[in-house]
């Protein structure tokens, strides 16, 4: 098993392993392009978009700067609005359905480490951090306000609002309006 394939079965695997620096070193040369551009050359930002993301969906559209470890593992759906400053620590999949709104300042974190510095440190200099990931998933008709934070394994259903500034560290079913740190469902929405 290579270790792209351990990170996306949220097995441990090594940071360091020569096709996901290739990977990461190519979502930065993508990055740095993008943020070259003419605001107006909407044509060539698509078109880097799609090579670097998973997934793009028609109508969907990205606002910069934006951050993202591997890109690949991003997949967003159509109709989509992501906002300046988004972080997508991509170390498994993140999915976003379609229609979805995210806020400013929005993170994504896939990564899992071992909470006792005795079993997060390995002690090998070429793998220094035991490192683990767990998918997100987000549903359609989603929005996510400014400052929210999603943490790994986390799914938000479909026609769900997550308040700025919240902290998701467990599912979020479909159809509530949920916020605060913890996030916590509030009510339901029609």
């Amino acid at each position: 098993m290579t270790e792209h394939e351990k990170l996306l079965a949220g097995l441990s695997y090594n940071t360091r392993d020569p096709e996901l620096l290739g990977m990461y070193h190519s979502a930065r040369a993508i990055t740095k392009k993008l943020t070259q551009l003419d605001s107006h050359d909407f044509d060539t930002k698509l078109s880097l978009l799609r090579e670097m993301l998973g997934g793009f969906g028609d109508e969907s559209w990205i606002e910069l700067p934006f951050w993202c470890d591997y890109g690949k593992h991003v997949t967003i759906g159509r109709n989509c609005f992501i906002n300046t400053n988004v972080v997508f620590l991509d170390c498994n999949t993140i999915t976003i359905g379609d229609n979805t709104l995210v806020g400013p300042n929005v993170q994504f974190y896939t990564p899992v480490h071992p909470l006792s510095a005795k079993e997060r440190l390995t002690g090998n200099p070429d793998y220094p951090f035991l490192t683990s990931a767990k998918p997100i998933v987000v549903g359609s008709n989603v929005w996510i306000g400014g400052n929210a934070i999603i943490l790994p394994g986390v799914t938000i259903g479909d026609n769900t609002t997550i308040a700025a500034g919240s902290i998701v560290s467990k599912d979020i079913p479909a159809g509530v309006l949920a916020m605060g740190q913890p996030c916590k469902v509030v009510r339901e929405l029609e």
